[in-house]
């Protein structure tokens, strides 16, 4: 608990020195962090932890939230959570497919806070289930907004997560069985990683790979991705509130001795416009 609250008051630190940052840039005169924040809107990213929301990779064992203490026996509201590191929205580090790689640990703290780009291809994806994001998409963004900046954050906008928390819909299977869902490329997350140098992706679907991939028990994007020793954010939500730059991600969790992924709180910062 002490890191993690160490994790936030940095957090909250780095996000008022860019803040004010910010405004220095535009001339105005800086204040403290509230004023700051006054200038802001917030978006929560994070889908809220509940029993019966997608499974996860738990086995035969289903996730559960159990009340362990409550006020009525004199004491405090205490409950007890059983659940894998993958569930909910959440954060794959590198090892979580390749052994050696980097933990939860080993991600910095500076890497938690990002410039935050949004490429859109829900309409693409409404045409499309199995639609995967592609160059020519990127190479629109970059015509519009510049060259994607290194050191960011890039989420892909499907609107897939408008089908939550409904594991049937978000897997989204055929009569045949063969689940149908959006996803990376390779192509992208080539170009993402190794020629713009970005920190981190993520996405609303439950997987890196589009779900005919995915849904068969293959993740081989994925395991490309986290080889690349980059870290990513599953589940996601609320893209579509997000302007496609101009937006900071902050992404935190709990840190557990070597671990491979857990439930992680996101949210994106937006200057009001004047």
């Amino acid at each position: 608990m002490k890191n993690f609250l160490h994790t936030v008051f940095v957090i909250i630190a780095a996000i008022a020195g860019y803040m004010l940052a910010v405004k220095n840039l535009s001339g105005q005169a800086t204040t403290d962090l509230s004023s700051v924040l006054e200038n802001v809107t917030f978006v929560e990213l994070t889908h809220t932890m509940q029993e019966g929301m997608p499974p996860g990779p738990s086995g035969d064992e289903a996730p559960t939230i159990k009340n362990f203490r409550s006020h009525d026996d004199g004491t405090a509201a205490i409950n007890r959570y059983n659940f894998p590191g993958q569930w909910g929205t959440h954060v794959d580090p590198p090892v979580h497919f390749v052994k050696g790689l980097r933990t939860l640990e080993d991600i910095p703290i500076e890497e938690m806070i990002l410039p935050l780009l949004v490429i859109d291809v829900h309409g693409k994806v409404e045409i499309n289930n199995d639609y995967q994001v592609s160059m020519d998409d990127i190479e629109a963004w970059e015509a519009r907004n510049g060259p994607i900046p290194e050191k960011s954050f890039v989420a892909l906008r499907t609107d897939w997560s408008k089908r939550w928390p409904s594991l049937e819909k978000m897997r989204n299977r055929d009569v045949n069985g063969v689940s149908h869902s959006p996803g990376w490329s390779r192509e992208v997350i080539d170009y993402l990683v190794l020629t713009r140098n970005v920190t981190a992706i993520g996405h609303e679907t439950l997987d890196t790979d589009p779900g005919i991939r995915a849904g068969a028990g293959e993740w081989p994007l994925q395991t490309y991705y986290m080889g690349l020793n980059k870290y990513q954010i599953e589940n996601m939500k609320s893209l579509d509130q997000l302007p496609e730059k101009g937006a900071t991600i902050v992404a935190t969790w709990a840190l557990p001795k070597d671990g491979s992924g857990f439930p992680a709180r996101v949210f994106a910062i937006i200057p009001k416009q004047k």
